[in-house]
């Protein structure tokens, strides 16, 4: 999707409409937790990759997890250490492992820029 003043809405209303298929209620306190998330990071995007023309936000499930992964044209890595993290990826962290997960980050492979993931043990 473009970068830009909607980009946070798309990016929840197209992951809330993957989350029924994943098996996940709309109106769970998980579906909240990962459209917090799906916001603060595409939010981080904008904030902090401002030349990205473009975010590319992800949902998986496998084997019991749920992974949102968001990307950007950045190629700086955030620092994800509990000293170089703001309150977005601090949110983004707590909530993770709240349901079991974690955040991660690694440079894209098909440009440049980077992936952020964050994995969810889906709950049962």
């Amino acid at each position: 999707m473009e970068a830009g003043q909607y980009a946070v809405r798309r990016a929840r209303e197209a992951v809330a409409g993957a989350l029924p298929a994943a098996g996940v209620a709309a109106d769970s306190a998980f579906a909240d937790a990962v459209l917090l998330v799906v916001s603060e990071l595409v939010t981080n995007v904008l904030r902090h990759a401002p030349r990205s023309p473009v975010i590319d936000v992800g949902v998986t499930v496998a084997a019991g997890q749920l992974v949102v992964g968001v990307a950007d044209a950045e190629p700086r890595l955030p620092d994800l250490s509990e000293a170089g993290m703001g309150a977005g990826l601090r949110l983004v962290t707590e909530l993770a492992t709240q349901y079991g997960g974690e955040v991660g980050v690694e440079p894209s492979v098909d440009h440049d820029g980077k992936v952020v993931l964050v994995r969810f043990a889906v709950p049962s």
